[in-house]
């Protein structure tokens, strides 16, 4: 069993050069065209190679305030302002500002024990799969547990 048998190769992706307001419709228009719900992507350059990943993580990391464990703690405090503040600072950043650029890849051939082992030590939940360089498909760690799940019930 190899990265095929779990492997999309219909994927979205980012350009570096995508700002996040971007980013987010994209996600909402990959999440409605694919009937649930996606919250990172590959971002691609003009020449197909990988130089990042970009999730919901990576722009909560960003906007949440930095002693928001303060700010819990006041409870007569007004939180609006500070994130209407925030919102306005993300939509000025662009993807390749916030993507994670420390990615694991797999190819092909990646035998898909492998491709478990490397998600659950890794705790990453898409893996993007890369042949010669170039970025042939993803896989998911919802794929790879129903693909496994589906041959313990069979």
């Amino acid at each position: 069993m190899n990265t095929l048998s779990v492997m999309d190769t219909n994927f979205h992706h980012l350009l570096p050069q995508n700002t996040i307001v971007d980013a987010i419709r994209m996600f909402k228009k990959a999440s409605a065209s694919e009937g649930k719900e996606i919250f990172g992507m590959m971002v691609i350059d003009g020449d197909g190679k990988l130089v990042g990943m970009l999730s919901m993580y990576d722009i909560l990391l960003f906007i949440q305030p930095k002693h928001i464990h303060i700010l819990g703690e006041m409870e007569d405090l007004s939180t609006e302002p500070i994130f209407e503040g925030l919102i306005e600072r993300v939509k000025k950043i662009c993807v390749e500002d916030l993507m994670s650029t420390d990615l694991v890849t797999i190819k092909p051939e990646t035998h898909l024990m492998m491709i478990l082992d490397i998600m659950n030590k890794r705790h990453v939940r898409r893996l993007p799969v890369i042949n010669k360089e170039q970025v042939v498909g993803i896989v998911y760690r919802s794929k790879v547990f129903n693909h496994l799940m589906g041959k313990l019930i069979n």
